[in-house]
C-alpha cells in the first residue's frame, strides 16, 4: 500500500542520516520474490535500531518501545496515522489504513545457545550474521533500502536458489537443536509452498524429534495455533503426524482420517446464536479451541488430563475436553433420561461442552435433547422463589433449594403444567417435610 511504502521510504531516509544500514528482511523478502506480497515488515539495521526508532518518533511523533538486551524498537503508529497520511505525501493517494499500529526495528545480531532448547544469547553482530541466525535458507534473504543501496538483494546463505528449486533447508546441522520447534516450521513452510524438506535437513529434523519432549507445551501450542490458522492445515497436520512429531510431543496425541474430520468440523462450526452457549472469557479464537477438543475427544479421561498437562492447555480448554468425555462416555444412560435428570446432568458442565457434545453425536434424539435444553429446558423455572418459602416462615436452609428444584423437574417432567398445580405440589412438598 501506498502508505507504507511511503512509510518504508522515511526510515530509509531517516537511516541516511543517522549512516546506519537498513534492511528488510525474511518473509517480506521470500514472500515478494514469490509474487506474494505481505504487508509484515521486519526492519534490521546495522547500528542502533533503538537511536533510529528514538529519531522517527522525535520527527513524526508516536511512542517508542524499546528493550536495551536486544537492541530493538517497536514505534506506536496508531496515535498518528493521521498526520503521517498528510506529511508522507506521494503522487499515490494514502489511505490512514495503509499504516501499521507498529512497527519494529532490530539491531542485526548474532545469537548462540548455551544448550539445546535454551534462550538464546544475544551479541551485536553484522547482517549477515543476523541473518544467519534465522530458521531457514528461504528466510534469510534481505533487501537493503537505504541511499544508493535501495532495492539491493543480499543473499548470505543460498536462499535464493533454494526459493527457486523449492527447498526448506536449515542452514546449519545444530538448527533443530538449538530449537526444535523449527520441525513445526519446516513442515509449515514446505506445505505452504508447495516445497519440499531438503535431504539433509530431513536426516537432521528425524534425528531432533526427540528434543520435542523439552519443548514447554505453550511454544508448542504457539506453533500449532499458526498451522490451524493456515490455508493448508490438513497437510500440514498430515505431514507432521508422517514424521513422527506427534508422537514425539506425547504419544498419546491421536492421528488418523476419524481424527482429521472431526477436527475440520470443528473449525467449521459455530453455537447456533440463538443457543446463546456462554463462552469463557478467555476462550479466544473458538475455532481452534473446539478443533483442540474435537482432537482429543476420543481419548481416555486419564489419557487427556496427561495430555492437556503436557500441552499446557488453559485450565478452561482442559474442563471443557473432560466434559465432553464424561458426555460421551454417559450418553447411553442419558438415552433414558427424564427432562429433568437431563437438565441436572446437562447444568454440570461447561455450556460450550455440550455443543460440542453435539457435533459428535450420532443418536439424533440426544440430539435434539441438546436442543431443546438451550432452547427451552433451562428457562424453565417454578413460579415459587426463596423470598415466597421465606414468607411462609420456613428457616432459610437446604430445604429451600430441594424444594425449588422439585417444583422445577415437575415442570420440567410434565407433572405440572399451572401455577395453581404447582402451589397444590408445594402444599403437598410443606406437609411431606413437616
Amino acid at each position: 500500500p501506498a502508505g507504507r511504502l511511503a512509510l518504508l521510504q522515511a526510515v530509509s531516509e531517516l537511516a541516511v542520516a543517522q549512516q546506519m544500514a537498513l534492511y528488510i528482511v525474511g518473509g517480506f523478502v521470500r514472500d515478494l520474490l514469490l509474487d506474494r506480497p505481505s504487508v509484515d515488515f521486519d526492519l534490521v539495521v546495522e547500528g542502533d535500531a533503538i537511536a533510529l526508532g528514538k529519531a522517527l518518533s522525535e520527527k513524526f511523533g508516536g511512542r517508542v518501545v524499546s528493550h536495551k538486551r536486544f537492541g530493538t524498537a517497536k514505534w506506536q503508529l496508531f496515535e498518528i496515522h493521521p498526520q503521517l497520511t498528510k506529511v508522507l505525501q506521494t503522487e499515490l493517494k494514502i489511505s490512514v489504513d495503509d499504516f501499521p499500529e507498529t512497527l519494529d526495528l532490530v539491531t542485526a545480531r548474532r545469537e548462540f545457545y548455551t544448550y539445546p532448547t535454551a534462550l538464546p544469547t544475544v551479541e551485536r553482530g553484522s547482517i549477515k550474521l543476523d541473518l544467519h541466525r534465522r530458521d531457514f535458507t528461504i528466510n534469510t534473504l534481505a533487501m537493503r533500502l537505504d541511499g544508493q543501496h535501495y532495492g539491493d538483494l543480499y543473499d548470505y546463505w543460498g536462499g535464493l536458489a533454494d526459493l527457486q528449486n523449492g527447498l526448506v533447508r536449515v542452514l546449519h546441522s545444530l538448527s533443530f537443536v538449538d530449537d526444535p520447534t523449527r520441525i513445526l516450521r519446516a513442515v509449515r513452510f514446505e506445505q505452504r509452498f508447495g516445497f519440499r524438506i531438503g535431504e539433509r535437513t530431513r536426516e537432521l529434523l528425524d534425528n531432533a524429534l526427540s528434543l520435542l519432549e523439552r519443548v514447554s507445551g505453550d511454544r508448542l501450542r504457539h506453533e500449532m495455533k499458526i498451522i490451524l490458522e493456515e490455508p493448508k492445515w490438513k497437510a500440514m497436520l498430515g505431514r507432521l503426524a508422517e514424521l513422527g512429531v506427534f508422537k514425539a510431543i506425547d504419544a498419546e496425541i491421536p492421528w488418523d482420517q476419524a481424527t482429521e474430520t472431526r477436527i475440520e468440523l470443528g473449525m467449521k462450526s459455530v453455537p447456533p446464536v440463538e443457543w446463546d452457549v456462554q463462552l469463557s472469557q478467555e476462550s479466544g479464537v473458538l475455532p481452534i479451541s473446539l478443533a483442540y477438543i474435537l482432537w482429543l475427544v476420543e481419548l481416555t479421561e486419564e489419557q487427556a488430563k496427561a495430555t492437556s498437562k503436557r500441552l499446557r492447555l488453559p485450565g478452561w480448554l482442559r474442563d471443557t475436553l473432560l466434559a465432553v468425555i464424561r458426555l460421551k462416555e454417559d450418553q447411553s444412560k442419558m438415552k433414558e433420561f427424564s427432562p429433568s435428570e437431563m437438565v441436572n446432568r446437562f447444568e454440570a458442565e461447561p455450556e460450550l461442552a455440550l455443543f460440542v457434545f453435539s457435533l459428535v453425536l450420532t443418536d439424533d434424539s440426544l440430539t435434539k435433547k441438546i436442543e431443546r435444553y438451550f432452547l427451552e429446558w433451562r428457562k424453565v423455572h417454578p413460579h415459587t422463589s426463596g423470598d415466597d418459602l421465606r414468607q411462609r416462615k420456613i428457616p432459610p436452609g437446604p430445604m429451600y433449594g430441594k424444594i425449588l428444584d422439585q417444583l422445577r423437574a415437575a415442570w420440567l417432567d410434565g407433572k405440572i403444567r399451572s401455577k395453581k398445580e404447582e402451589n397444590k405440589l408445594l402444599e403437598a412438598l410443606l406437609n411431606e417435610d413437616k
